[in-house]
């Protein structure tokens, strides 16, 4: 046998073994690796379906979720059979089994940790139990700190804290003030011409949020942001369609339509943010002052940190300046519009707990705008938005994953396995929260957080831990100054035409609106 012939044998000895290496891979990843947590699951007490070849529970999971959504539901709080409708029939049938439930999304198992102590343990080992990030769509969507791990996480948290000190917060009161101001004046302008009249204020508290996050976090007003949020809003759809279907390596790299799309808005958003932040440290270096606003935080604070250590390596490059950026506009607006959304739907089928905040309000701050020291004593409009939390939390549930081989609780986890820690069943667990744990009762919060859950991490719509929301005291001052000045101007009830469809798309929203009877006052 000449060389050549040595060569080309060696080459396609080369190529079978690599493709064989391939097959082996491909095979584990969707059976063998499976079947193996499947058997290593239920060995341990945990109920869930087989596992079906690729796509697990994923089908019968969002053709579920797709009947529900097609009609609203009856005008309840008990809104998990209807978001999780799969889940919480799984979970409802392993009653008995303390509640160990296990789902397939795809090939990977997602295991639910309903047990407080178990999820307290999960929040306070963050070095343990990350998130995870096996559908790298969510880059496109927004990252930033909630995404870091480890020291990156850290780094991050150092640079971005100074922003959201509460000190800072209380300079960027009249910020919330006069966005709030702006839109009551269109509500009084429409409801004046008959005194009372009805307006679906859910994309009106979009706005409002929206825009309070273009002024304290980059000093312009919504307009100039409104084109960045528009398109938030359509990547957060088209991730969740995306995360609907089994997730398939490589796939976001196919010129698909919508992966197209996502790509498409992905550069538009970052060539806006970038352009913000451009003029703004063009500004700062001739010497224009601007540290009022959270970006202008943001940027002080990483300027300080590579001053400190001499290294820019210690700092924030441009790029993760940017993908903060993305998140304070995400995060920012959704949170605290949709607690104000299911704050005044709440409120208007509680006509009596209405007229007990406003008796607050007026009692607090009479006509005047509302200021920091009222707005922190408070004390019933702060039940109500915790209720509303508890009732309707921004998201369905989190997720982690353990980085290692590890034991919680009685279970033994291998590392990669996908954990649910499902905020909407634990928020309305009857075990926890009483047999009136689905019905609106502020009361239960009188004496803070702890005494409602008699001690366990079972609300925590902020999360909990070391990585709290960094943004949790922005989001509830903002409600509360939002709040209060709705109640001083007007009163409030369900139009006939609302119907009531809490969906899940990232966060939980009103499927058809929050049309509401206003009444001036």
């Amino acid at each position: 046998m000449d060389s050549a012939q040595i060569t080309v044998t060696a080459c396609c000895a080369a190529i079978v073994i690599i493709l064989l290496v391939c097959l082996w891979r491909v095979l584990n990843w969707v059976w063998f690796r499976p079947k193996k947590l499947e058997k290593l699951l239920k060995r341990q007490g945990l109920k869930g379906n087989s596992y079906r070849i690729l796509y697990g529970d994923i089908k019968e999971l969002s053709g579920m979720i797709k009947e529900t959504n097609s009609k609203p539901m009856s005008l309840s709080d008990d809104i998990a059979p209807r978001l999780v409708p799969f889940i919480w029939k799984l979970i409802g049938n392993h009653l008995l089994a303390g509640k160990k439930s296990f789902v397939w999304l795809g090939p990977k198992p997602l295991v639910f940790i309903m047990d407080p102590e178990l999820i307290k343990e999960i929040f306070t080992k963050t070095y343990l139990y990350q998130k995870p990030h096996s559908n790298p769509l969510i880059k496109l969507l927004a990252q930033g700190l909630a995404s870091q791990e480890g020291d990156k996480w850290a780094k991050h948290r150092k640079i971005i804290n100074p922003a959201f000190h509460l000190e800072k917060l209380k300079h960027m009161l009249p910020a919330f003030c006069l966005s709030c101001t702006e839109m009551l004046s269109k509500w009084e302008d429409i409801v004046s011409v008959e005194g009372s009249h009805e307006i679906d204020v859910w994309p009106l508290l979009q706005q409002l949020s929206s825009d309070v996050i273009s002024r304290t976090a980059f000093g312009s007003s919504y307009e100039e942001g409104r084109r960045i949020f528009e398109l938030q809003k359509e990547q957060a759809q088209n991730f969740v369609e995306a995360i609907r279907t089994v997730y398939i390596p490589g796939w976001r790299f196919l010129p698909t339509k919508r992966n197209r799309r996502m790509k498409e808005i992905e550069r538009g958003v970052h060539a806006s943010i970038r352009g913000i932040i451009d003029k703004r440290v063009k500004a700062m270096k001739a010497g224009e002052v601007n540290n009022e606003d959270l970006l202008g935080i943001l940027l002080e604070s990483n300027f300080k940190e590579i001053e400190q250590h001499g290294d820019k390596d210690f700092g924030l490059s441009i790029e993760e300046v940017i993908q903060e950026c993305k998140l304070f506009y995400f995060a920012g607006q959704e949170t605290t519009s949709l607690l104000l959304v299911w704050t005044l739907i709440l409120l208007s089928r509680h006509q009596d707990w209405q007229a007990q905040a406003r008796e607050e309000v007026l009692q607090v701050f009479g006509s005047q705008k509302p200021d920091f020291d009222g707005l922190t004593h408070l004390k019933i409009v702060t039940m109500i938005l915790y209720e509303s939390l508890r009732l309707y939390p921004p998201v369905l549930s989190l997720m982690r994953r353990p980085n290692e081989d590890t034991v919680l609780g009685d279970l033994s986890l291998p590392a990669g396995v996908l954990l649910s820690l499902p905020v909407v069943l634990l928020h309305h667990d009857e075990e926890i929260w009483g047999e009136d744990a689905k019905k609106f009762k502020p009361e239960r919060f009188r004496d803070g957080v702890s005494s409602a859950t008699k001690g366990p991490v079972a609300f925590f719509p902020f999360t909990w831990g070391p990585r709290v929301c960094i943004g949790q005291n922005f989001a509830m001052l903002e409600a509360k100054m939002a709040l209060a000045m709705i109640l001083q101007r007007f009163s409030f009830e369900l139009s006939p035409s609302y119907a009531h469809a809490p969906q899940s798309i990232i966060t939980i929203q009103p499927q058809y609106g929050a049309p509401l009877i206003l009444q001036k006052l």
